[in-house]
């Protein structure tokens, strides 16, 4: 996950990253307090703990995940560095507004629907998406997320195990304090959670690489350099079969630009033999950097 130092940013970066921060809020408050606190999902998370923990003591859901979240945040702090609970605490607060808003607009006293399995869809995959957009930005959901981050960053284990881990409690204790119907929605919330977001990071940390075999190598280059702000790698080669000289170029873009550079190549240099591979660990400047 990159790592960038927020004084080192343009305005407009900043920017960018904190309004994808703020969408991501919005639709994981959205799981959480119309799908999620209503029918006592605990698949894991503060949210999951809020939900268990406000059956046994005299204040909301809403209220519980803000002091837990504020808790682990100065964890977060700590551990992770700066940058990370800057973004975490914005978070956090934002998150933690958001449902005492969305609990006085809209005060749900019971599920939206009668159907369970639809609603537990929703549960799933609306916090699991926010979750990935948090962490491609390098920040979290707070609560177990900065538990994740911890594991992740001192051992191997990729975020969505490592999220895996930090949730089954959560899920073990929903079958003591719920009945099994609700502990069983909570398994497979936490597994399907789990698989989505895995899913999810690796789709939007996707570029493709490109080994293009030209003749004339210039106008690739430069449209390379100049038009898609990348640079690349250029050597000599000798074709197996017609004995002729070749330069290969090494290029990573990622998914968009990837569509601009095949019909650049299609359009200035048909004859080109490129070959294009996908891949989600790209480290480097320009992509991600070091951990």
């Amino acid at each position: 996950m990159n790592t960038k130092d927020q004084a080192t940013l343009p305005v407009s970066q900043i920017f960018k990253e904190y309004v994808i921060i703020t969408v991501a809020v919005f639709i994981m408050d959205i799981g959480i307090y119309i799908f999620k606190f209503p029918n006592n999902f605990s698949f894991g998370g503060v949210s999951g703990m809020a939900v268990v923990i406000c059956r046994f003591l005299p204040f909301t859901a809403a209220q519980i995940n803000l002091f837990i979240n504020l808790l682990l945040l100065l964890i977060g702090f700590a551990v992770l560095g700066r940058n990370f609970g800057i973004k975490t605490a914005y978070v956090t607060v934002l998150s933690s507004i958001l449902l005492n808003i969305f609990e006085k607009a809209f005060p749900m006293s019971h599920p939206l629907t009668d159907e369970i399995m639809l609603e537990l869809c929703f549960a799933i995959i609306l916090p699991a998406i926010a979750a990935a957009l948090l962490f491609f930005e390098n920040a979290s959901g707070g609560g177990t997320d900065i538990i994740a981050m911890i594991i992740k960053k001192y051992s191997t284990m990729n975020i969505s195990t490592a999220l895996l881990f930090t949730d089954l409690i959560v899920v073990i204790i929903s079958f003591l304090v719920f009945d099994t119907i609700t502990g069983l929605c909570s398994i497979l919330g936490l597994m399907a959670k789990t698989l989505l977001i895995d899913k999810a990071i690796e789709r939007m940390k996707l570029n493709k690489f490109f080994t293009i075999i030209s003749s004339n190598p210039q106008p690739i280059c430069d449209f390379i350099t100049q038009d898609l702000k990348h640079s690349a790698t250029v050597y000599q080669a000798v074709g197996a079969y017609s004995h002729q000289n070749r330069t290969v170029i090494l290029a990573v873009v990622d998914v968009k630009q990837a569509i601009l550079l095949q019909r650049f190549i299609h359009r200035t240099e048909p004859t080109a033999f490129t070959a294009i591979t996908k891949s989600s660990e790209i480290v480097g400047k320009g992509f991600m950097s070091y951990i």
